[in-house]
């Protein structure tokens, strides 16, 4: 694998610097009095002052750890040459001194500056009122004021800023309770560790030995207590170019003062899914199981690894999209899972936990900033960030330079590497690489169980190999990442990638939303330059953002939202997502609350200014000042008043006081079972009503009238009809009688017919409430729709045929009526006895005895009839007689006048049938009829002698319905 060049380093120089301070000498002290002593002397160097002293180079320095090879040799400060003033010697520890010795400390004077900062001077002036003149450790101290004192040993020290703005010390032999000393032996000391040259230093130091301190000082021990201070200078080197396409990044050197260039190694995917690996090599791969993303080649880091779970998102099974971001690190597994897509929500778990954000624990931590979800391992400087449609993976490239592996690739800072398998083989193909990193998820049954270290190379192309964009697909959306919207980015990041990735997604899976990641991808990688790119408003709602109503949509926000509890970090990296509005801000990490001021925010997310008294949860809370928090104690509530239950109905109870809803109250309430009045009965016609009275518990009862008629014990309601008779209708009004407080009912006598049809009469019926039509004439309709009626007994001639005769007679209270018609045979005389006299024509025709007249016996012949009776009629089949008999009529010349012999074809024997008449309502009607059961010839008195004998037609019963 290719190694990543050198990284330009900035080149340190070295200036002056000036007062150092370090384990102090033991001086002298007199009667227990502090005096000034000898001390350890500090050279400053000085740019413009020449050389003094011979010892301007220092031997060695110590720094934290070794240089990386990737970023160059820190460089060597050069001290500038120094002027030294000699210092008097320290004394003997626990000698007294008769003469206090004058001692003075060399200083580097500089002009006073106008901001505090780590600098070299030993002035500074703050204000017109106070002088600020002494610096020790980025601390500054007025003339006159204590720096900082202590022991060491037996010595007591302190150091003190002068009015000439010159840190003076002191020291002195501490006071002790004077103690028996053991006798001294004489120690020969060691021939093979020379004595350091500034023992009162701590740790005491070597001759020439350099070592680090605070503001990138480097000190030198000189000689006899003597320090060499040198500040370091850094001159900028020159920018590399990245092969990802992005700015390299500045990177302090281990000394902590110089810094260089690096690329840091930089992964993203998105769409179905797309891969930009570290290194900035562009392929797509459609696999759905669960790959290694990056993992390190070499592990430095305990269980470091960062896998993606894909998932076929279309409905062909051609394409995959990321649906599960797993982290892990050390004992944690991260899981950024997305649960639903528009909108898109991703649910956080930590070890298979659901957690809320901001999580922090063992050195890894999960937050939102903006639309994004991020997991932070400061101590690796690793930043992985999920949206649901996308995922981006930052690494630092002083941890992770070659040496990741995963379809990330290898950051090297050359893609000619990326495409590695398992095996360590290289491959210029990374569909068939990706196709590789499988990671064995029991979830996933038809995934391959891969083992990295047997696995061979694929031979056939792996998923989504070949699905390379149509020609012929256009996607207005995609052009938006080459037209001048982006045009200030694309100096910075390529479009190239995110272009052919949109364009895909628009071809193989069309209006699912998939081109909008490609935009959202290239825009957050624009934001990471430093970009804003307001891209959303152009995708004519095609690729929306919602927010909450709290919360307003901007493109570029700051990825650390202000709170009223900021960072440390003063992160300066732009996101889009939903943000507090202007002129307000979030109250805290884990509080999505937008607040004008800071104060507090309990947990009802109400805002609260510091010193704001309020209660909640029954508690009085206070907003304490200097954003300490919320105090709160409990409310302390009254005592309770015993209370007495005596109305009726009523009982203690002990709940909420609605005043005030933290305290209890005891109060009488009711219930109407415990109530002793009972209803009462009411009698039919009224109802039992309850009132209730204000201020009372039980109810007052009474007998109210319901609005109803009352009779035979049974209740009606208004316009109901009312069964009194059967002779009178009966309605319930709604008119109440005011003495019986019931509704009046109001009766009519039922109608009766006061007329009868032709043939009919009223006659009275007992028993019934009007009188009825009865038949007491034949009715006989004839052929005109004209009615005959005739009475009992009554013969008629047809008006229009001389030989048609109608009668009614009436047998056994039974009208029965007839229509007889005469038919003359056609005559011939031939047939005819001869008769003394003239033969005469009637009415009838011509008359004549027949010679030889053939006779059917008289007997019964069955025919059917109509019988009507009231209205109701029924066909039945009777007997009639029919048949000749001996009659005739012959003229006697003798008696000179007609001699008649009668003789008629009657019944004999009769009986009395039933038969069940059809009314018109519906109804039937049992009646009774004479049925002719045999005939007989029968003598009769001839009582037309004039006539012609006839032949007659059977008779017919007819009832009231004929006429």
């Amino acid at each position: 694998m290719g190694v990543r060049p050198p990284v330009p380093h900035t080149t340190p120089q070295a200036s002056h610097l000036h007062v150092f301070a370090a384990r102090l000498p033991v001086a002298s002290t007199v009667s227990g009095r502090p005096q000034p002593s000898a001390k350890p002397s500090i050279l400053t160097g000085s740019s413009t002052s020449g050389p003094t002293s011979s010892k301007t180079t220092p031997t060695h320095w110590t720094t934290t750890g070794p240089p990386s090879s990737t970023t160059g040799s820190p460089s060597t400060p050069t001290p500038t040459t120094v002027s030294t003033t000699p210092i008097g010697a320290p004394t003997s520890p626990g000698q007294p001194s008769t003469t206090p010795p004058t001692t003075s400390i060399l200083t580097s004077t500089v002009p006073p500056i106008s901001t505090p900062r780590i600098s070299t001077s030993t002035s500074f002036v703050a204000s017109s009122s106070i002088v600020i003149c002494c610096s020790l450790n980025d601390t500054y101290y007025a003339p006159g004021e204590l720096v900082y004192n202590g022991t060491h040993g037996d010595t007591c020290y302190y150091v003190n800023c002068s009015l000439d703005c010159n840190l003076e010390f002191f020291n002195w032999s501490c006071p002790s309770t004077p103690t028996t000393q053991p006798p001294t032996t004489p120690s020969v000391p060691a021939t093979s560790k020379p004595l350091p040259a500034c023992p009162d230093f701590d740790p005491p130091r070597q001759e020439n030995e350099t070592w680090w301190l605070c503001n990138c000082t480097m000190a030198t021990c000189k000689y006899n207590n003597t320090v060499e201070l040198v500040e370091v200078k850094c001159d900028p080197p020159p920018m590399p170019t990245c092969s990802n396409g992005l700015a390299p990044v500045r990177v302090m050197d281990p000394n902590g003062c110089c810094w260089h260039w690096e690329c840091d190694c930089y992964c993203t995917g998105w769409g179905d899914p797309h891969y930009v690996t570290f290194d900035g090599l562009y392929y797509s791969y459609q696999g759905n199981c669960t790959y290694v993303l990056v993992e390190e080649a070499t592990p430095t880091v305990d269980n470091f690894g960062v896998y993606i779970d894909n998932y076929h998102c279309d409905v062909n099974d051609q394409v995959s999209c990321p649906r599960t971001l797993i982290v892990r690190h050390e004992t944690q597994e991260v899981l950024l899972k997305t649960v639903h897509m528009m909108p898109v929500t991703v649910q956080v778990q930590v070890n298979r936990q659901v957690v809320a954000l901001p999580y922090k624990k063992y050195g890894l931590q999960v937050y939102e900033s903006g639309i994004n979800y991020v997991v932070d391992i400061p101590d690796l400087g690793a930043l992985i960030s999920y949206n649901g449609l996308s995922f981006s993976v930052r690494l630092p490239y002083r941890l992770f330079g070659n040496n990741t592996k995963g379809q990330c690739g290898t950051c090297t800072n050359t893609t000619a590497d990326d495409c590695v398998l398992p095996s360590g083989e290289v491959t210029d193909d990374c569909e068939v690489a990706a196709d590789q990193w499988v990671v064995n998820d029991p979830s996933k049954p038809h995934c391959p169980h891969i083992s990295f270290t047997t696995r061979s190379p694929a031979t056939s192309p792996p998923v989504g190999r070949g699905t390379t964009a149509r020609k012929d697909c256009a996607s207005p959306l995609c052009e938006l990442i080459k037209d001048s919207l982006f045009a200030e980015c694309h100096a910075l990041a390529p479009p190239q990638h995110y272009y052919e990735a949109c364009m895909f997604d628009s071809c193989f899976v069309p209006n699912s939303g998939l081109e909008c990641a490609s935009l959202q991808t290239y825009a957050a990688l624009c934001a990471q330059e430093g970009i804003c790119v307001d891209w959303r408003n152009h995708t004519h709602g095609a690729c929306p953002v919602t927010c909450p109503a709290h919360r307003e949509y901007r493109a570029c926000g700051p990825a650390e939202e202000p709170t009223c509890n900021p960072s440390q970090q003063n992160s300066t990296r732009l996101v889009e997502g939903c943000f507090c509005p202007e002129g307000t801000m979030n109250y805290a990490p884990g509080f999505d609350v937008c607040v004008d001021f800071c104060g507090c925010v309990g947990p009802d997310n109400v805002p609260r200014e510091f010193g704001e008294h309020f209660e909640f949860d029954c508690k009085h809370c206070l907003c304490l000042e200097g954003g300490s928090g919320i105090t709160c104690r409990p409310k302390t509530c009254a005592p309770e008043q015993r209370v007495e239950c005596r109305e009726d109905g009523t009982y203690p109870v002990r709940e909420v006081d609605p005043l005030d809803t933290c305290c209890n109250v005891t109060s009488c309430k009711c219930n109407a079972s415990l109530c002793r009045e009972q209803p009462p009965l009411c009698p039919l016609g009224f109802q039992v009503k309850s009132q209730m009275v204000p201020g009372r518990c039980c109810p007052r009862y009474s007998c109210e009238p319901k609005g109803v008629c009352v009779i035979d014990q049974a209740e009606y309601q208004p316009g109901s009809p009312v069964y009194s008779s059967k002779c009178q209708n009966c309605i319930c009004t709604d008119r109440r009688d005011n003495a019986t407080q019931l509704n009046v009912i109001s009766c009519t006598h039922v109608p009766c017919n006061t007329s009868c049809n032709p043939g009919f009469e009223l006659v009275d019926a007992p028993g019934e409430c009007c009188k009825k039509c009865q038949q007491t004439q034949c009715v006989i309709n004839l052929p005109d729709n004209q009615k005959l009626v005739l009475k009992p007994g009554d013969r008629k001639r047809d008006s229009l045929d001389n030989c048609t005769f109608f009668s009614c007679v009436k047998a056994h209270d039974q009208l029965i009526s007839s229509v007889s018609s005469i038919t003359c045979p056609d005559f011939d005389p031939s047939t005819c006895l001869p008769v003394s006299g003239p033969v005469s024509v009637g009415s009838g025709g011509p008359q004549c005895i027949p010679r030889n007249e053939t006779r059917v016996a008289c007997s019964t012949i069955s025919v059917v009839r109509e019988i009507s009776y009231d209205g109701c009629t029924a066909l039945v089949t009777m007997n009639d007689c029919s048949g000749s008999c001996g009659t005739f009529a012959m003229y006697s010349a003798q008696a000179q006048s007609l001699d008649h012999k009668c003789s008629c074809c009657k019944e004999y024997r009769t009986s009395q049938r039933e038969v069940t008449l059809q009314c018109p309502d519906g109804g039937t009607l049992s009646h009774t009829y004479t049925h002719i059961e045999s005939c007989l010839c029968q003598d009769t008195v001839c009582q037309l002698p004039s006539q012609r004998r006839t032949r007659r037609s059977g008779p017919r019963v007819l009832g009231p319905g004929t006429g």
